[in-house]
């Protein structure tokens, strides 16, 4: 045991350095040293010969990437004192569920050819020239066709049935 505490004790600050390097967080920095230095001294029986240092600063490594994976996994967390209130407020799932099955129903509305444009060139990304060579037409008529249907969209979109826009001149 002395040993051991004679080669890891003169060790301690260059981990710890090369910790907050890692976390930039002193309180987490010190946290994985201490990590780092519980499974160095219950696997002290388990190292192979060579170099402490090099050993230590492996498990240090390894430690931190683990905790990047978890943290990565689990998302961002901090104590609910230190959270803010736009940390603790997110937008109901259901409403943003609701209008997305509300866009997909009008979108069905659409007629096949005005539709078909529409998911390729806004959905797919496809250029009018390649949205073109899919449907087989001219380029001219994809862009009217999407002109058409993004139009008969937003009138869905606003409660406007198509066909029953009425245009108003004025009387004098």
């Amino acid at each position: 045991m002395k040993d051991m505490l004679v080669q890891v004790e003169p060790l301690i600050p260059a981990l710890r350095r090369y910790a907050r390097a890692l976390m930039r967080d002193r309180a987490a920095a010190d946290d994985l040293v201490q990590d780092c230095l519980e499974r160095a001294v219950s696997r002290w029986h388990q190292r192979r010969d060579g170099s402490v240092r090099a050993w230590l600063f492996t498990i240090l490594h390894n430690l931190a990437v683990t905790q990047f994976r978890q943290a990565t996994a689990r998302g961002r967390q901090m104590p609910i004192d230190d959270a803010g209130e736009q940390e603790l407020v997110s937008a109901a799932a259901q409403e943003q569920r609701l209008i997305y099955q509300d866009v997909l129903g009008k979108l069905a509305k659409l007629p096949e050819e005005q539709r078909a444009v529409l998911l390729l060139v806004a959905v797919e990304d496809l250029s009018y020239a390649d949205a073109a060579a899919v449907l087989n037409v001219p380029v001219g008529t994809v862009m009217s066709r999407l002109s058409r249907a993004r139009e008969r969209l937003q009138q869905e979109m606003d409660g406007v049935a198509p066909g029953n826009v009425v245009a108003l001149r004025s009387a004098k």
